[in-house]
């Protein structure tokens, strides 16, 4: 009996336990599912959770910080609450508004892949209808649109000048268009579509900021086009977890062209060489302690390349962009910085 008694106290905890742990796994599979990230909860949410969820914010915060990096190196940045108010807007266009579109609009044209890939996606689920879709995309677009061009008028481009606020969030949109949708549909080559998908997230925010606060100068465009080629080494990782898919429905990912491990250190390459070559500009241009700021950024990326990617970029996908991103974006505003207080730029 006492045993039996023993048995029973020991199977309420292990139930116990076992609900507990179903739950935490739920919650995380919940909040997954609220920011858009790979293995979300199946479970039904309201609609405002399934939009929210098809902008995927868990990649506003670079976009956000491009943003931040522009106004840094504009020089212009006084701590003013109107230049607040005006930072605000432009992160807001840049994160919610255009990279939401950009997300739901790459989501409706890769409701196939995604069946395969990710079923648990809005579109692919049925929890969202065709309509419910495009009205979305269409919101998206005209607001990002519409407070841009609010920006130029707010800082004096327009009438008297050209509106380039406007025309980079108008850029942006039409690079996200010809990403996603055919016949064009950049993302169905891994270089094309890594590429747009870097430049779009180093370049576009920065010079969103760089607009509104400065002047946007060919140097700057050159430099961030250059930038831009080491974010195709964090698009790449994006690609891994995606592999069978890409492959079935034809989509020529760098994974899928060159395999996995080809793949993971053309990662490392491109991530790696491009920030030692922007150090070196920074020593040529005399901002020795922001070169050195960036190289210092340099070491845990390497680090979290060595440890995660390199492992098992398919397991450690996610862990990989959580340690590295972070040190990849800082090391942008690092940058921006130094042009910011740079007499020469």
């Amino acid at each position: 009996g006492l045993v039996a008694a023993g048995n029973m106290r020991r199977q309420g905890r292990g139930g116990r336990a076992a609900r507990a742990a179903e739950k935490g796994q739920g919650d995380e599979g919940g909040f997954r599912q609220l920011i858009g990230m790979k293995g979300a909860s199946d479970e039904e949410v309201p609609l405002w959770k399934i939009r929210l969820q098809l902008c995927k914010p868990v990649t506003w915060p670079p976009l956000v910080l491009g943003c931040v990096c522009g106004t840094a190196a504009s020089g212009n940045w006084n701590w003013e609450p109107n230049q607040w108010a005006l930072l605000i807007v432009a992160m807001f266009i840049s994160g919610p508004c255009l990279t939401g579109f950009t997300q739901t609009i790459n989501d409706w044209y890769d409701r196939e892949i995604d069946a395969i890939n990710e079923p648990y996606r809005p579109i692919p689920s049925g929890k969202i209808t065709e309509e419910q879709v495009w009205q979305q995309i269409y919101v998206l677009f005209f607001t990002g649109l519409s407070l841009a061009l609010g920006l130029d008028v707010a800082v004096g481009h327009l009438p008297d000048g050209p509106p380039t606020v406007f025309l980079v969030a108008l850029l942006g949109t039409f690079l996200a268009t010809i990403y996603s949708v055919p016949p064009l549909k950049l993302k169905q080559n891994g270089w094309a579509g890594n590429y747009a998908l870097g430049w779009s997230y180093v370049s576009l925010p920065w010079w969103c900021g760089q607009a509104l606060f400065g002047e946007l100068t060919p140097e700057i465009v050159a430099l961030t086009t250059f930038y831009s080629i080491g974010a195709i080494g964090i698009a790449i990782v994006n690609d891994f977890k995606s592999v069978e898919g890409d492959a079935k429905m034809g989509l020529d990912s760098i994974p899928v062209m060159y395999g996995i491990d080809t793949a993971k250190y053309l990662t490392c390459a491109l991530e790696g060489i491009v920030q030692l070559c922007i150090a070196a500009w920074l020593f040529y241009i005399g901002e020795t302690n922001y070169a050195l700021g960036l190289l210092a950024l340099l070491v845990p990326q390497l680090i979290a390349q060595k440890l995660l990617l390199l492992e098992d970029p398919i397991a450690n996908d996610v862990k990989f962009q959580a340690a590295s991103l972070p040190f990849f974006q800082f090391g942008i505003i690092v940058t921006a910085s130094a042009i910011g207080v740079n007499p020469f730029h």
